[in-house]
């Protein structure tokens, strides 16, 4: 029997782990799936190792008080992979986490095959970690179309899966007509994170640029449900009569009848680009941590949407301008004038289209791919 060992770190990694668990139960019934993950993965069948959560954590200065830890959970994940034997490792995104279990790991067997999922983003900073990560993986698994040739160059096999978001549902024209019914045509979708740190970073500035929203948006706050108290709290002195939603259902419903969306950078702008809503991006981090990155930065925009579909349509404030009056004033415009929303409206297609839309969906093609990994 095939035994695959999974880890995922957070939020937008146990999508991914969810969707190639699917992949892999259809192409092999009854693969012994092991791992860590979270509640999208657990809801495939995986028995996690501990909490996912523990190891949500970014940005440089904000993982030092939670390094003890991590490192502990770091020799805990190869213990189970030692103990458990699997064919394969499949680290999922998570570098700085799973990088270091893959080293360690491929150290005790050499033999053992380790699949990346989701390429370092080589092409915008820090161009060595490929050539580091080539130590310790085998094969990596892309996101984006443009990044095979980066990974093959340092010496990795590599393929193009495309990204689960263009296979997930999205709300039907009922649903939303139905969700407006409740609560209003003019949406106002504010996503400030998946991640506490980001949450409490991002949240009150997210809250101060609201005042700058029409009246009669309705803004609304969908979360992850180990975050849901927390966000409830802090949303109390938002405008715009704040509904907070944690179901899957209901979550979906709000995406496709938003009017626009402000968000935190990461994986949701592609979610945004699925259901069509335009967008909004703002992102901060530490003082430190921001001086390190923006100095190795080699792109100008870190909107996946502004990246894949080569065209910086999507507004988007980092670091010292994530401030709340620009922020605010840019969310204000996209929600009141039709033609800003309009300008989105072919990129977002165009993203989808290049990460896959209509063909085969991303989690089977990432099966197949680790499953060509097999020892021979």
């Amino acid at each position: 029997m095939t035994r695959i060992f999974v880890i995922a770190g957070e939020p937008s990694g146990d999508r991914l782990g969810a969707a190639l668990m699917r992949g892999l139960q259809e192409l092999e019934p009854g693969i012994a799936i092991d791992g860590i993950g979270g509640a999208e993965m657990i809801a495939e069948g995986l028995d996690s190792l501990f909490e996912m959560e523990i190891l949500s954590v970014m940005g440089l200065t904000e993982v030092l008080p939670r390094l003890p830890d991590l490192l502990r959970r770091r020799d805990q994940a190869v213990a189970a992979i030692a103990q458990t034997g699997p064919d394969i490792l499949v680290t999922i995104d998570s570098p700085d986490f799973c990088l270091r279990v893959a080293s360690r790991a491929k150290a005790e067997n050499p033999t053992l095959k380790v699949v990346h999922y989701v390429a370092p983003s080589v092409w915008a900073w820090r161009e060595g970690r490929a050539s580091k990560m080539a130590r310790s993986v085998d094969h990596v698994l892309a996101l984006l179309p443009f990044e095979p040739p980066y990974m093959k160059a340092a010496g990795m096999t590599c393929d193009f899966v495309g990204h689960p978001v263009v296979a997930e549902p999205q709300a039907t024209a009922a649903e939303i007509a139905a969700f407006k019914t409740q609560h209003g045509d003019k949406i106002a979708l504010v996503l400030p994170g998946s991640r506490q740190g980001e949450i409490s970073r991002l949240g009150p500035m997210f809250g101060e640029a609201l005042a700058r929203i029409p009246r009669d948006a309705r803004v609304v706050v969908p979360t992850v449900p180990h975050l849901a108290d927390a966000v409830r709290d802090m949303v109390r002195s938002w405008p715009g009569d704040p509904v907070v939603l944690v179901d899957a259902s209901e979550k979906r419903c709000a995406f496709g009848a938003a009017t626009a969306a402000l968000a935190a950078s990461g994986t949701v702008s592609l979610e945004l680009a699925a259901s069509g809503t335009p967008m909004v991006i703002a992102y901060d981090m530490s003082w430190l941590s921001w001086q390190i990155i923006s100095r190795m930065m080699k792109i100008d925009t870190v909107t996946l949407v502004n990246l894949v579909a080569e065209a910086k349509v999507v507004p988007e404030f980092l670091g010292p301008d994530c401030r709340p009056g620009p922020v605010g004033t840019a969310f204000a415009r996209l929600l009141t004038v039709p033609s800003e929303r309009e300008r989105q409206a072919e990129a977002l297609g165009r993203t989808m289209e290049r990460l896959g839309r209509g063909g085969e969906a991303p989690g089977l093609r990432a099966a197949k791919s680790v499953l060509a990994q097999m020892p021979k």
